[in-house]
């Protein structure tokens, strides 16, 4: 398989890392070659981070160049707008409609990533998870589930979920369970 290149972004907080790292666990159960890092910012709380991801056969380097992203999956608008250094006509953006901070809004947003691709998905993600369990912790788990059902990754769902019970401690994964099948039905 060529190379799918994936960039997580958003802030410290939202579970970046966590998701990029059950993203690479199902793509190595997969059996495919996989590379990971960690770009900007830290992980603290509050400070912008991005992740790349990239599996398939013969990964030599974990960081993808410039315009040459498959998919982006952003956990906060704003975020999205940030990454369109890596993409391209040809690459999907899924954005969680949350604004943090900014004087821009959702369309404003939209209308400038549409300079760079057309190819976009937009789920307000935080309301739909704290619909469903009162708070958004799981925001990550239902955009890696969401991203799965429109087949914006190629990896297959159980693959996916043995990663996340690798990754998610005990106490939480009935929790994660429920947002990610929730994500399907979106």
């Amino acid at each position: 398989m060529k190379p799918f290149n994936l960039i997580v972004v958003g802030y410290g907080g939202q579970g970046i890392l966590t998701l990029t790292d059950i993203i690479s666990k199902a793509a190595l159960k997969q059996g495919y070659d996989v590379k990971e890092a960690e770009l900007h910012g830290l992980a603290q709380r509050g400070g912008s981070l991005d992740c790349h991801v990239r599996f398939g056969g013969g990964i030599h380097s974990s960081l993808i160049p410039r315009a040459k992203a498959d998919l982006i999956i952003a956990l906060e608008a704003l975020e999205a707008l940030r990454a369109c250094y890596w993409v391209n006509k040809n690459t999907v953006v899924l954005i969680n409609s949350k604004i943090f901070r900014s004087s821009l809004n959702m369309k404003k947003i939209l209308r400038e990533i549409k300079k760079f691709t057309r190819k976009i998905y937009v789920v307000d993600a935080d309301e739909i998870v704290k619909k469903e369990t009162g708070n958004i912790l799981g925001v990550n788990i239902f955009m890696l589930g969401y991203a799965l059902k429109k087949k914006l990754l190629p990896l297959k769902k159980e693959n996916v979920w043995k990663a996340v019970e690798e990754r998610i401690r005990k106490r939480f994964l009935q929790e994660n369970r429920k947002i990610f099948e929730k994500s399907f039905k979106y």
